[in-house]
């Protein structure tokens, strides 16, 4: 979100504003890194346009990513932060070509993220927001913003070991593994993705996702 994206620019001394691909990369520095800052955009196409943009036109060599999602998990509660260990696309089905979930052509419906960059966002995540609980594990993505409790709790049974749900994670996740880049994700709980998930969410944003943003990317450029 825009909201997002400001709060870490406002921390980034040398920014400078780079147009490619409809989109506003921004280059500069943060914490003696040299850093590339970005919105993804909304939905799995815009967010795969974004990474493959961030690998072959900038050359990055790590990719993390800062946002907000829905918690499914129970104990998973708005505010709460939560670090992606793999995503999966909850709205893919190529059945009965390919099992439901399962990314045709890989053999597999999840993609892991990094393990080590994802241990050190954790670690920054704490340090940044200490008293904020954290999890750790399955994130879902799909071209839908999920605001029925029918659909929440039909995830819930079909993917019982998801802890939220978002709009883009999956394929970062995918580009990632296609060019073997290390990346990691980290969602501020912004809703329960029930019936009442529309609720006052520009101002979730706004007062708090994008504050918890910029903690856990400053916290994370100091330790690495």
């Amino acid at each position: 979100m825009h909201q997002e994206l400001s709060a870490v620019l406002a921390l980034m001394p040398d920014e400078k504003k780079q147009p490619v691909a409809g989109r506003d990369f921004w280059q500069g520095h943060l914490h003696g890194h040299a850093v590339i800052a970005v919105l993804s955009r909304i939905g799995k196409v815009a967010a795969a346009t974004t990474a493959t943009a961030l690998i072959e036109r900038f050359g990055v060599t790590r990719i993390v990513f800062t946002g907000v999602a829905g918690g499914l998990a129970l104990g998973v509660q708005v505010g709460d932060i939560v670090v992606a260990d793999s995503f999966l696309q909850h709205d893919l089905d190529a059945s009965p070509i390919f099992p439901r979930y399962e990314v045709p052509l890989y053999g597999t419906s999840r993609f892991p993220t990094d393990v080590a960059l994802s241990d050190t966002l954790a670690r920054a995540a704490q340090a940044a927001l200490p008293g904020v609980p954290l999890h750790r594990g399955l994130v879902l993505s799909g071209d839908r913003f999920v605001s029925t409790t029918s659909e929440a709790r039909a995830l819930q049974a079909a993917l019982p070991d998801a802890l939220a749900v978002e709009m883009e994670g999956a394929a970062i996740a995918q580009v990632c593994h296609d060019y073997g880049l290390p990346f990691a994700a980290v969602r501020t709980v912004s809703d329960r993705a029930d019936d009442a998930a529309h609720g006052d969410f520009t101002r979730f944003v706004e007062e708090v996702a994008s504050r918890h943003s910029a903690a856990i990317v400053a916290s994370l450029l100091r330790s690495l």
